[in-house]
């Protein structure tokens, strides 16, 4: 969702500061994927289909969505949890949302120190966001404070290990610090949270051989063509076009191999 949540500062927007714009798509910055745009079609598919596996555990829960962009996925929620209230460092998402996706509540702030008081939530959502923020503990801990004894945080973040494969830095250069499963599960811990589930996003059977028609990676040939800056060849447009959710899988084997990770960590009772 939004990566744009870096900040130093918690602060309010007024209700009203919307333009006549808001209700379009936002613009693609790198930082955030947004629907509507068919060439970032993947991506798009390839983040919601975690939200589409993991509503059932927002299901008449309070649920803040950390990091919530574009909006598309708060508005996802909204159609289980009991509330929904959102929050980006990044005001024209926040203006964005509040105009398109009237159901939830949005709220601008620094994911470092998150504007709500002790558990208050029965559910954090924290998708494609983590590997952009600078003090990922500190913002793990502000998750544990304000989720309710027994709530859970659902997380997603890409896998280190094959997203900026055989590097040290992140590739992507909004990224700050990209993590392996087994980082990601100490970072949790250490916060307070146990783990449930660590699973993972991986491509299905289509997708499988649209890397061998793509020259052994459907990824790389989008990369190459968006970083060329020219129009896509027809078929790569149509490819990327037809991706749906069901196209990508998730599943807990094969962890290394997984193109996102995806953990549910549970705040425990204090023993």
């Amino acid at each position: 969702m939004s990566e744009s949540t870096v900040g130093s500062t918690t602060e309010s927007l007024d209700a009203g500061a919307t333009s006549s714009d808001d209700a379009s798509t936002l613009p693609l910055t790198g930082e955030r994927t947004v629907p509507g745009i068919p060439e970032e079609n993947y991506w798009f598919r390839r983040h919601e289909v975690v939200y589409r596996d993991l509503l059932p555990r927002c299901a008449d829960r309070r649920v803040l969505e950390a990091g919530s962009g574009e909006g598309y996925g708060a508005n996802m929620i909204a159609d289980v949890a009991a509330k929904v209230t959102g929050l980006d460092y990044d005001v024209s998402a926040v203006a964005h949302v509040r105009s398109r996706y009237p159901r939830v509540e949005m709220l601008h702030g620094n994911l470092a120190e998150l504007p709500l008081a002790d558990g208050t939530v029965d559910t954090v959502v924290n998708f494609q966001v983590i590997e952009h923020l600078w003090d990922q503990a500190q913002f793990l801990r502000e998750c544990h404070r304000v989720l309710t004894t027994g709530g859970e945080l659902l997380i997603s973040t890409p896998n280190r290990i094959t997203f900026s494969p055989g590097r040290d830095t992140p590739l992507n250069p909004f990224h700050t610090r990209e993590l392996n499963a087994a980082e990601l599960t100490e970072l949790l811990i250490e916060a307070g949270f146990r783990v449930a589930i660590m699973t993972g996003v991986h491509h299905g059977d289509r997708l499988r051989a649209l890397d061998a028609k793509h020259g052994g990676s459907f990824i790389d040939a989008q990369i190459e063509r968006a970083l060329a800056g020219e129009p896509w060849p027809e078929d790569l447009t149509r490819d990327v076009a037809d991706i749906g959710v069901d196209d990508f899988a998730l599943r807990e084997s094969d962890i290394d191999a997984s193109l996102d990770l995806v953990a549910v960590a549970i705040k425990d009772p204090v023993k």
